[in-house]
């Protein structure tokens, strides 16, 4: 199974989850005010992905362990859940680069 974008309202502005093959989201964007905005995050979470580079590897203050995507501009697109250890997290930016660039779009908005 490949993973899936879905694309969806939160209140009056827009966002995405990318999920992995099993249903379980991997990345959440951050919020758009438009739907294009949103959808032109999906492109750029597709174009970005393959890029190690472009994920910066965070540890949360009580400890947990989470990834941040980023544009080529340095700006954040989306960020993963919280993981309890390094070796889950990385599990979940390998599955970003795995199924970002070439997942299908669900518009549930």
């Amino acid at each position: 199974m490949s993973g899936d974008y879905i694309l969806k309202r939160s209140g009056n502005q827009f966002m995405f989850n990318l999920r992995s093959g099993n249903h379980q989201v991997i990345l959440t964007s951050e919020r758009y005010t438009t739907k294009t905005a949103a959808q032109n995050g999906i492109e750029s979470v597709r174009k970005n992905a393959a890029g190690d580079a472009r994920f910066k590897r965070l540890t949360a203050k009580d400890g947990s362990h989470y990834f941040s995507l980023t544009a080529g501009n340095g700006e954040a697109i989306g960020r993963s859940e919280m993981y309890k250890s390094t070796a889950a997290r990385d599990k979940g930016i390998e599955s970003v680069k795995t199924n970002g660039p070439s997942a299908t779009v669900r518009d549930d908005t």
